[in-house]
């Protein structure tokens, strides 16, 4: 049966193919026993946006594909990990889809944003496109830096959302330059950005009182993606640890990366395997019905996880975290701290306070493609693997 087809009940049915282990479970900072919650841990994995290869969608830049199999399947990573901090920034990380239950506003104003056309935020169409200016062609494999860095850049319109997205380079997560991204202060736009929020009863995306308190706080919140390779051809087993408690953290969004051409969505893990959403299924574009409403069955994964190796993943990933609040952060950063201290755990980017003198400015968004800055732009955007650090012990 073809994955794109599977019911709700195939999957019940095919759920005792997840391993029976005394191991938890850890899926995108939550935790769970196979024994007694398999019910939850379904439901938490169908819950999570899937986006995959899609066919007969509106032609890219007009004359372009009409589908992405074959090479999109990092855009549609790419998709994925950030529908999932826009999921927990206007749903909240406890939202669950239920199949058939009437689902709010604001989830269709998440969905739609991904949406396969030309003016949704963050669809096929718009992250082609915007690869295009950055030296990429329609049609050619992104890794996960370039998709990270083209997904930054798309967020900016994004102005329903709101989102202060950073790109930690160098395999290093400067403090400071995230509070100040995150602590300037930012008017909201109405929900009349997004189309299908009623203007009159949310204020960017929330009821009009938290919108108030958002402003107030003075804090954005924060996409945070860490390109990182850790190993030459195979992940040095040194970093699996690190790697693991990444997905046991709150504020975890997951792992863009996979095998060298074939892109995966990883959400957590067990013992010795990592749980990921694969986008290699290839569904018919999805169209609003007559009534108006986008049928969306076809996003959410109704199938039991893919499960693979951790020793079997590229070395070369964009780990994600999202912190709403400044307190998230906050408990991210003692986190992290805490975590280079434990045993057999090495870190796989360095957590400082201020920018070390010999760092350049990584905020692509500041940068003007003139003569000076092209070396620094090739670097962002046009390659892959040999601009980053290899992590060694």
């Amino acid at each position: 049966m073809d994955a794109a087809t599977l019911t709700y009940d195939t999957l019940r049915f095919e759920y005792e193919d997840f391993p029976e282990t005394k191991e938890p479970v850890w899926i995108l900072g939550r935790k769970y026993s196979v024994f007694t919650e398999k019910e939850e841990i379904l439901l938490d994995v169908t819950s999570r946006l899937w986006f995959t290869y899609r066919k007969n969608f509106p032609a890219i830049g007009g004359t372009g594909p009409t589908s992405d199999t074959g090479w999109g399947c990092m855009l549609r990573c790419g998709q994925m990990i950030f529908a999932q901090a826009l999921v927990c920034r206007h749903l909240g990380r406890d939202w669950r889809w239920i199949k058939g239950k009437r689902q709010m506003d604001n989830y269709f104003s998440v969905l739609n944003a991904f949406i396969d056309k030309k003016d949704s935020y963050y669809s096929i169409h718009q992250i082609a496109q915007m690869g295009v200016g950055e030296g990429k062609s329609i049609g050619q494999w992104y890794g996960p830096n370039t998709v990270a860095q083209v997904l930054k850049k798309l967020a900016t319109f994004d102005t329903w959302s709101s989102l202060a997205v950073h790109i930690a380079m160098d395999n290093t997560v400067v403090m400071e330059e995230i509070r100040r991204l995150c602590q300037s202060n930012f008017a909201c736009a109405g929900a009349a950005a997004c189309p299908g929020v009623e203007s009159d009863v949310l204020y960017n995306g929330y009821p009009e009182e938290a919108g108030v308190r958002d402003r107030l706080s003075l804090w954005k919140p924060l996409v945070l993606l860490i390109p990182l390779r850790l190993g030459l051809t195979e992940i040095n087993e040194a970093y699996i640890e690190t790697l693991k408690h990444c997905f046991m953290m709150p504020q975890s969004l997951g792992v863009i990366g996979g095998k060298p051409n074939s892109a995966h969505y990883f959400i957590g893990y067990v013992g010795e395997e990592l749980i990921y959403l694969d986008p290699h299924t290839t569904q018919p574009a999805v169209e609003p019905n007559d009534s108006g409403c986008l049928p969306d069955e076809s996003f959410h994964c109704q199938h039991p996880p893919c499960r693979m190796s951790i020793a079997e993943l590229d070395p070369s990933i964009a780990v994600g975290f999202f912190c709403n609040t400044e307190e998230d952060f906050n408990d991210w950063c003692q986190q992290i701290k805490k975590l280079s201290l434990v045993r057999g755990a090495l870190p796989m980017f360095e957590l400082v306070e201020r920018q070390p003198s010999h760092f350049s400015n990584p905020d692509v968004l500041n940068l003007t493609p003139d003569s000076s800055d092209a070396d620094r732009l090739e670097r962002f955007f046009d390659s892959e693997d040999e601009d980053f650090e290899i992590l060694s012990l």
